[in-house]
C-alpha cells in the first residue's frame, strides 16, 4: 500500500516539529518554504523540499499537489499568504487542506473558505496533530514514555454492540481499555460485561505498537 503523503508549507517551528512526526510514522512528506534556509535545514530530513512561494499556482501545480491527500498550511508569520495558500490548495483539488491560524479572525477566515481543520498552535502541538491527521478514529492522546500512551478512540461501527469480553484486546493485541465515555456518563474501569457502541469514546492504554494494531484492525474491518 502507497504511503501517505502530505504537504506542509512554512517550515518554521510548527511546520518543521510536524513534517518530522510525519516522516517518523512512515509517511511521505512534501516540505515548502520561501525562506531558503530552513529548507536547506530540513533538506535530508524529509521525502522532498523546495524553496518556492506556495502562493504562485504555476510552481504548485508543477510540484503536483493535487495528488497528495492531505495539505497543511503552517505559516505563522503572514496572514495573508496562509489564506492564499489555503486558497490554492482548495482550488487544486488536494483532499484535505489543514491550515495554521495565528488569530482567532484567522481561524474564522480560514474556516469560512473550507479549510476542513484550523489548528491553534496554542492547545495542538505538531506531534499530537500529526497523529490525529493519520488515524480517522484517534480523538486525543497522551504520551505516557517513548513506548505507551493513552489515546481516545471512537468506537467504529464494527464494534457495535460488543462486549469488552468480545473484543478482548487485551489478549489479542496487548492493550487496554480503561474508560468508556458516553452520551450517558463515563464508565471508569468498566467490566468485561459492558458493551460499547458506535460513537462512544474508549480511552486505551497500551504500547505504541499494540495501539497501532488495535486502530488499524477497528479501521481495515470498518
Amino acid at each position: 500500500m502507497k504511503a501517505q503523503q502530505f504537504v506542509i508549507i512554512g517550515l518554521g517551528r510548527f511546520g518543521s516539529s510536524l513534517a518530522l512526526e510525519l516522516m517518523a510514522m512512515g509517511y511521505e512528506v512534501l516540505g515548502i518554504d520561501h525562506v531558503e534556509e530552513r529548507v536547506e535545514e530540513m533538506s535530508g530530513q524529509l521525502t522532498h523540499t523546495v524553496v518556492a512561494d506556495a502562493t504562485d499556482e504555476g510552481i504548485m501545480r508543477s510540484l503536483g499537489v493535487r495528488n497528495f491527500d492531505c495539505g497543511i498550511v503552517a505559516i505563522g508569520d503572514n496572514m495573508e499568504r496562509s489564506i492564499l495558500a489555503a486558497i490554492l490548495l482548495k482550488e487544486l483539488g488536494v483532499k484535505q487542506v489543514v491550515a495554521k491560524a495565528i488569530s482567532i479572525l484567522h481561524g474564522r477566515a480560514l474556516s469560512k473558505l473550507g479549510v476542513d481543520r484550523v489548528i491553534f498552535p496554542e492547545r495542538d502541538m505538531g506531534v499530537r496533530v500529526a497523529h490525529q491527521l493519520t488515524t480517522p478514529n484517534l480523538l486525543d492522546y497522551i504520551e505516557l514514555s517513548k513506548d505507551y500512551k493513552v489515546v481516545e478512540l471512537t468506537v467504529p461501527a464494527c464494534m457495535d454492540g460488543k462486549s469488552l469480553s468480545e473484543l478482548n484486546t487485551r489478549a489479542k493485541y496487548g492493550c487496554s481499555i480503561i474508560a468508556l465515555n458516553r452520551e450517558d456518563g463515563v464508565i471508569v474501569a468498566p467490566t468485561a460485561h459492558d458493551h460499547v457502541h458506535q460513537g462512544d469514546i474508549m480511552v486505551v492504554i497500551g504500547s505504541n505498537e499494540s495501539i497501532v494494531e488495535f486502530e488499524d484492525e477497528a479501521v481495515n474491518v470498518e
